[in-house]
């Protein structure tokens, strides 16, 4: 979803181009409408500024961008999504108002998170980890804690599966990965230096590596060999918000059902749900 990724990357833009994001994230309905000379004026930029945005978004240029546009805007009012996050929440703000927002965003995160994967890219990721020898996974801070549930849930359907919180433990692990392992490295903005490291080791052991992070340009996700990309929304107050881990364990539920639907066994299964 495109709305969602100009959101997500909004504030790593440069000046320019972050005017032309915050002009088409203003109303995208309207913008939907606009010439590339209206965008421009009513952002306060040049022609020349709304074609790198398009560019750096991986369009060819601002047509296509538009037409893309017209049709996530189209998808949302046919399924009645909106497609407005919510206001940012402030410290004035109501406790019931911030709530309405929270609940909004999160809901249109998940949604977001779900459009934007692709499900052949999450089958051949579940491909490669239904016959890894091993499967690593890493993150740091609250993404560290996506990790382990994620390893926790491989576990149980029989994946030798390992999550670190320690970097050494991390690199350690990392160095004796081989061919048949799978590393994921799990990092919202995909600039997490120890993520990187240890992603950077697995590869150069010759692991299959992948990244969930919600910015496709991120250091991690231009080393990886297959990137997920998860959305967030985060407000005035709310940095690191849940809806961050919301949407990685999304990408990383769909993952579990891609391997257990290639490995299914009902007794064993059973035997894990009795614990």
């Amino acid at each position: 979803m495109i709305l969602g990724r100009i959101r997500t990357e909004l504030q790593s833009l440069p000046l320019a181009l972050r005017r032309v994001g915050e002009t088409i994230l203003s109303d995208p309905a309207m913008g939907t409408n606009w010439t590339i000379g209206a965008l421009a004026e009513r952002s306060g930029s040049s022609p020349a500024s709304v074609t790198r945005f398009a560019t750096a978004f991986g369009f060819d240029g601002y047509q296509q961008l538009r037409v893309a546009l017209a049709a996530e805007v189209g998808r949302a009012e046919h399924a009645g999504w909106g497609t407005e996050f919510g206001h940012d929440i402030g410290p004035d703000d109501k406790l019931e108002s911030a709530l309405a927002v929270i609940a909004a965003d999160d809901a249109r995160v998940v949604r977001q998170t779900a459009a934007e994967l692709d499900p052949q890219l999450v089958d051949a990721v579940g491909e490669k980890i239904s016959h890894s020898d091993q499967l690593l996974m890493f993150g740091s801070a609250s993404s560290g804690h996506m990790a382990g549930l994620g390893a926790g849930l491989f576990r149980e359907i029989g994946v030798p599966a390992w999550s670190h919180t320690d970097i050494h433990e991390a690199l350690s692990h990392a160095a004796l990965l081989g061919e048949r392992s799978v590393a994921i490295g799990v990092s919202h903005h995909g600039r997490t230096s120890e993520v990187i490291e240890t992603i950077t080791q697995a590869g150069e052991r010759g692991a299959t590596t992948v990244a969930i992070t919600s910015i496709p340009r991120s250091p991690l996700a231009e080393l990886a060999d297959y990137v997920l990309l998860t959305g967030a929304r985060e407000t005035t107050i709310r940095r690191g918000s849940l809806s961050v881990a919301h949407s990685q364990l999304l990408v990383l539920d769909a993952l579990y059902v891609a391997v257990t639907q290639r490995t299914y066994d009902a007794k064993a299964l059973q035997r894990t749900l009795r614990r």
